[in-house]
């Protein structure tokens, strides 16, 4: 029962700390020996705390990354719609009249505008309505 308790507190550190004594052969071996231990122990405890900190130090960086997906999945999202967005421009026939082509078609409406105005006006219009100057509408 107390090799087990020795095992299960001390296990292979006592192994150690008995043959640096050995190896040692210092002139006080349990002094020694006391130190041996006190330092393997506060060694031990450095290590326990390094490997904690790491392992919440990943956990807390698996948190984020996970966090992080959403945003960058969004990011992503906003990159193809633009592209889209883009490319549609690009394939659309520009629907919007240069300036070369508008004294045209102003010279094309010119003849239907005269006819219109020619028309006899419905009752209760107004003569004037018709004297009045005609605006191109600018496109």
């Amino acid at each position: 029962m107390e090799t087990a308790y020795l095992k299960k507190c001390f296990g292979n550190c006592l192994t150690q700390a008995l043959a640096e004594v050995a190896r040692v052969r210092p002139s006080d071996p349990i002094e020694y020996l006391a130190h041996w231990l006190y330092h393997y122990r506060n060694i031990t405890i450095a290590e326990e705390k390094k490997s904690q900190e790491e392992l919440q130090l990943k956990e807390a960086h698996d948190r984020s990354s996970e966090e992080g997906k959403p945003t960058e999945m969004l990011k992503e999202e906003g990159c193809q719609t633009q592209q889209k967005c883009e490319k549609c421009h690009q394939e659309l026939p520009s629907t919007s009249l240069s300036s070369d082509k508008t004294p045209a078609l102003q010279e094309d409406m010119a003849p239907l505008e005269e006819k219109t105005m020619r028309q006899e006006s419905p009752r209760g219009v107004s003569s004037v309505i018709s004297e009045m100057p005609q605006r191109a509408i600018p496109s």
